[in-house]
């Protein structure tokens, strides 16, 4: 006699065992039909799932984010399904979730094409609207693995031989298609009302470059068909911002296979660059940071000592030299250690806030190099705070104050807030992973921000907090960090001497800003499509004469504005007014400053934004003035009082 306590307190017994179906039925018709799963103690299962002892039971809807990935899931398999009653030949391999949507590899013959996807597509819709069971049933491995293979389903069988033989198999059928699967699924095909398929690509059998290519699909899955064209416009609008089409299109940079994961910065993206880079600076040393700079190169036994070569050896770029082996640094935390361990520090000298701007190398995977955002060259905006475990509270908080200061000048006001905590694969003891993730949790509840704890999520030295942004259109960017390391300094010999007269090993604060300057430029060139603030952007006015009459004095306002410090170019081609005005607005500039007789004769300027606002007539002094009050208030909306 099963007692079941629903979400709200309320409790409902029952005279024998029951499915969750059952149990949402005796809720109400409603609940029963929008049933997708169950979360029996906190366990998904399928409605189908029967309950015999007492439970809390908590029914999973197409509104609840459980519900959204089991949709996603099970149209995962209606793409395998159409797959396969179109192209009975193609082999099946695996089908997960990710960000927004599915996928699922497949092995066939031929490229799939445009048309290919457009059939699979329809047919998807067809056997939806079919509304046909999905059932689950157990199988022995061994078993299993005889199934997939009578079928031709030789992938299939070859995950299921890598599985232990002793752990039960899962497997989900649907009409004439059956798939390996954990599950849950939903209960028919006909829960699954909103998709769309969205490309095809290439991918390694799994994901190694030694094995043999496969075919892709990618496809999203929604509630319901207004989330569906949301997400959609959402996508058309990220496409348009690209900014490796934005970056070709205002020259900003380019990169190409001779440098695979290496950018080429053109004059007008290197400008950008040189702006961050320049305001971070004067930013770090307003708040007691000292920039260094460490070598590229360093002998492969001080990863071996930090923890990193065992970790992330794979990653690194090697060479072997003089009978010694080196790696290209991957990150600058082991070189920064070094620097600290020049001189016996007191306790008196801490704080120590180390800054650089480090030039890293990874070797990351040819398939996930992307643009500027996915490189194998990149440099951090890196720094390492060295302080006494009393000081750590305070160093967390006085850095989340800088940081939010600093997005907020670039135009990004809503961070979102994670916790990681330890991994399983990790160096240094559970009590100071204790103590470390312990003063991070304090200094985000000190400063009353609400977060998000990721069990596992932490760097293989310590727990870190994860600083997160939205973009304008709902993006999510994981930028920011700082991390605690009780692990390093002693691995690596730091130490400094206490107010006892006794040697202590320092806490090392692990924090970036804005992470790899090339995916930060990225995410703000998407942000803004092109259009960066007056204080980013490579040229902030440009000079357009009506006739040749005007050159002169355009080569006055040119020179007066660069002496003030402005970014100012001039156009003098013998072109329409219109169409420079149009190429300029294409261009991004933020302000077109026109000049006829009329402005030459008042010694003025007529100013236009790119937005195509007409500020009118200006002297050059109010320009400038104009212009430095639009630079002072950088990416903000509203200027500082």
């Amino acid at each position: 006699m099963p007692v079941i306590t629903l979400p709200d307190g309320s409790v409902r017994a029952f005279d024998q065992a029951l499915t969750i179906h059952d149990v949402a039925a005796d809720i109400g018709p409603g609940l029963a039909k929008a049933a997708l799963a169950g979360k029996v103690n906190d366990e998904l299962h399928d409605t189908s799932w029967l309950i015999e002892t007492d439970a809390n039971l908590a029914i999973i809807t197409a509104r609840d984010e459980d519900g959204l990935e089991i949709i996603r899931h099970s149209c995962a398999h209606l793409l395998a399904q159409a797959v396969k009653e179109l192209y009975p030949e193609a082999q099946v391999t695996i089908g997960p979730v990710i960000d927004d949507g599915f996928y699922y590899d497949f092995a066939f013959e031929r490229p799939f094409t445009p048309e290919d996807l457009t059939a699979i597509e329809d047919k998807m819709a067809e056997l939806a609207a079919a509304d046909t069971p999905v059932s689950r049933q157990v199988m022995e491995r061994d078993e299993a693995v005889t199934y997939f293979n009578n079928i031709g389903e030789a992938y299939k069988a070859k995950i299921i031989e890598s599985i232990p033989s002793d752990e039960p198999l899962s497997l989900y059928s649907q009409g004439s298609f059956t798939d390996l699967c954990r599950g849950p699924h939903v209960p028919s095909t006909g829960c699954i009302k909103a998709f769309k398929l969205t490309k095809v690509a290439g991918a390694y059998w799994r994901g190694d470059a030694n094995n043999e290519m496969l075919q892709r699909i990618y496809g999203t899955a929604w509630a319901n068909k207004k989330e569906l064209k949301a997400y959609l416009s959402r996508l058309e609008e990220a496409e348009k911002r690209d900014h490796r089409k934005v970056g070709k299109k205002l020259d900003l940079f380019h990169v190409q296979e001779e440098a695979p994961g290496m950018v080429f910065w053109h004059p007008r993206g290197w400008t950008v660059y040189t702006q961050i880079e320049q305001y971070m600076r004067t930013r770090q040393r307003a708040a007691d940071y000292q920039e260094i700079r460490t070598p590229q190169l360093v002998d492969f036994s001080l990863w071996e000592r930090s923890g990193h070569a065992d970790k992330f050896g794979d990653d690194m770029f090697t060479l072997h030299i003089d009978d010694r082996d080196f790696a290209v640094k991957p990150m600058n935390c082991p070189c920064h250690v070094q620097v600290y361990n020049q001189g016996l520090k007191s306790y008196r000298d801490l704080p120590l806030r180390l800054a650089e701007f480090g030039s890293c190398h990874r070797n990351e995977p040819s398939g996930s190099l992307h643009g500027i955002m996915r490189v194998r060259g990149f440099t951090q905006d890196d720094a390492h705070i060295f302080c006494t475990e009393a000081q750590i509270q305070d160093e967390v908080a006085t850095f989340i104050t800088f940081l939010h200061d600093i997005y907020a000048d670039f135009g990004f006001d809503e961070v979102i807030y994670c916790l990681s905590t330890r991994p399983e694969k990790r160096v240094g003891s559970d009590e100071e992973w204790d103590k470390a993730e312990k003063a991070l949790a304090e200094a985000l509840d000190a400063g009353q921000l609400p977060w998000q704890l990721l069990p596992g999520e932490g760097a293989f030295y310590g727990p870190k907090i994860e600083f997160s942004l939205k973009d304008c259109i709902g993006r999510v960017w994981q930028l920011g960090t700082i991390q605690v390391d009780f692990s390093m300094p002693g691995r690596l010999g730091a130490q400094y001497v206490a107010e006892d007269g006794s040697r202590q090993v320092p806490v090392m604060l692990h924090r970036a800003v804005l992470g790899s300057f090339e995916r930060f430029i990225g995410i703000l060139i998407e942000q803004y499509e092109g259009a960066f603030p007056s204080w980013l952007a490579p040229e902030q006015a440009v000079v357009l004469n009506i006739t040749d009459n005007q050159a002169d004095y355009c080569a006055n306002v040119v020179e007066t504005l660069k002496n003030k410090g402005f970014r100012v170019i001039s156009d003098l081609r013998n072109e329409k007014i219109g169409f420079k005005i149009r190429e300029h607005t294409i261009q991004r500039i933020p302000y077109l400053l026109v000049i006829g007789d009329r402005e030459v004769e008042s010694q003025t300027v007529a100013v236009r934004t790119r937005e195509g606002e007409d500020l009118g007539s200006m002297t050059i002094e109010s320009f400038a003035g104009h212009l430095e009050g639009d630079i002072k208030r950088r990416g903000r909306v509203v200027a500082d009082d």
